[in-house]
């Protein structure tokens, strides 16, 4: 890959001593490295698979192990899941922490009387309605990326949430949306394949805004009630009625009179037939429990798939690429958080206790992004890169060096042959 600020499109920012320090030069290239972050343990996230052993879904003898002992199964196990090169695996004991800081979450004891069940479960709804904040309640972990920018998520993530006698592996699937892309379609089409292939959906939509709800509402007057989001009525109308529905109205928080829902819950059940209706708060984790004992009942009985340490099927260098896409969602605006991916170029995981070497390229369509990525200095490369670097530090249990490139790519998201060399578009959901 060209080096030099005008060649091929790359920016840089070098790193001397241990310190990182931001090129002087608009073609400079960054490293965003260690910056002197501890190493959580030696543990490693995992290896490669041959293709039979990922069609098979064996189990391989150096897969990563958690506190329990067990070896994780990349790929193996839930139906419909492809191959994976390399397994998040088990949790390190920096991921079990809960993000309240109250410990370990236990692995729920299964009664010994009860019959052990497993089911692939399609988190759905609408852009930005909670379903990541979800997933990463019911895990315990951040797993999944987050912000307040709509369709932050583009692929469909697992996460394996083992509860009762239940084995529970839910997806997270991008937001259903109207799409303006190339890749929006592919995103509708990751969703759509989740919910075709799951044994429970569970339908997620939010809780009215309080600022803009009617007048007549804030102030208690007569009127029509709180009447459901038009694209809910959409999406409800094409889930099909295979799957046992679960549906979630999230946000309940922000909503200081309850009563106010009520008849918005009330519309919602005269639409189908739901198997259970579960108001929460998945930012505050209120109702998550109750979500996944409604959840666990309407899986099928049959023998876990999963380790009850693992914790996803994805690899890390997936995670990865979205950690450092998360910074991006964080730092930046407008149109430059929608027109960015992600693309690791190289992962080096030795055998000893040395650092994960990982190179990224941010690929935006046009130089303008491009130099709002980069920033003057260099320094809001060489931030996005630190803050990723401790996310990805974190999932894997040791020290990191992250070296991110910028590249122009015009018109990815437009291209299916640029789409599926960015791992998207792979023609089914994880």
């Amino acid at each position: 890959m060209e080096r030099a600020g005008k060649q091929g499109g790359v920016e840089r920012a070098g790193k001397q001593g241990g310190v990182e320090r931001a090129g002087k030069r608009a073609g400079a290239k960054e490293t965003a490295g260690r910056g002197g972050a501890g190493r959580a343990s030696a543990e490693q996230g995992g290896v490669e698979r041959t293709a039979q052993e990922r069609r098979s879904g064996a189990r391989s003898p150096d897969a990563p192990r958690g506190p329990s002992g067990r070896g994780s199964r990349p790929g193996g196990g839930a139906k419909g899941r492809p191959p994976t090169e390399r397994t998040a695996g088990a949790r390190s004991g920096a991921q079990q922490q809960r993000r309240k800081g109250d410990g370990p979450r236990p692995t729920e004891q299964a009664d010994a009387s009860s019959p052990r069940r497993s089911g692939r479960v399609a988190l759905v709804g609408r852009p930005n309605v909670g379903k990541s904040t979800l997933l990463n309640a019911a895990l315990g972990h951040p797993l999944a990326i987050v912000s307040p920018t709509p369709q932050t998520t583009r692929d469909a993530i697992l996460g394996v949430v083992h509860h009762g006698a239940a084995e529970i592996a839910l997806l997270d699937t991008p937001g259903l949306h109207r799409p303006r892309t190339e890749l929006g379609r592919v995103m509708n089409q990751a969703a759509r394949e989740a919910a075709r292939s799951a044994d429970v959906i569970v339908f997620v939509t939010e809780a009215p805004d309080p600022a803009r709800l009617p007048r007549r509402v804030k102030e208690d007057e007569e009127g029509p009630p709180i009447a459901p989001h038009p694209g809910d009525l959409t999406l409800l109308a094409d889930l099909g009625s295979e799957a046992p529905v679960v549906f979630v109205l999230n946000k309940v928080d922000r909503v200081r009179d309850k009563a106010l829902l009520l008849p918005l819950l009330d519309a919602f059940a005269k639409l189908r037939d739901f198997a259970a209706i579960v108001p929460i708060s998945a930012l505050r984790e209120d109702g998550v429990q109750r979500v996944l004992d409604e959840v666990a009942k309407l899986c099928p009985e049959q023998a876990w798939s999963f380790a009850p340490d693992e914790l996803t099927d994805r690899p890390t260098r997936f995670f990865a690429a979205e950690y450092v896409r998360e910074q991006i969602l964080r730092a930046t605006k407008a149109e430059v958080p929608h027109a960015s991916a992600v693309q690791i170029e190289r992962y080096v995981e030795p055998t000893g206790d040395g650092a994960l070497h990982i190179d990224a390229t941010i690929h935006v369509e046009r130089p303008g992004q491009k130099k709002i990525l980069i920033g003057a200095g260099a320094e809001q490369l060489k931030r996005i890169g630190t803050e990723a670097r401790l996310r990805i530090e974190e999932l894997v249990g040791r020290q990191v060096n992250l070296k991110l490139w910028v590249r122009v790519t015009p018109e990815w998201r437009e291209s299916l042959q640029r789409l599926e060399e960015l791992g998207y578009n792979k023609g089914e959901a994880s």
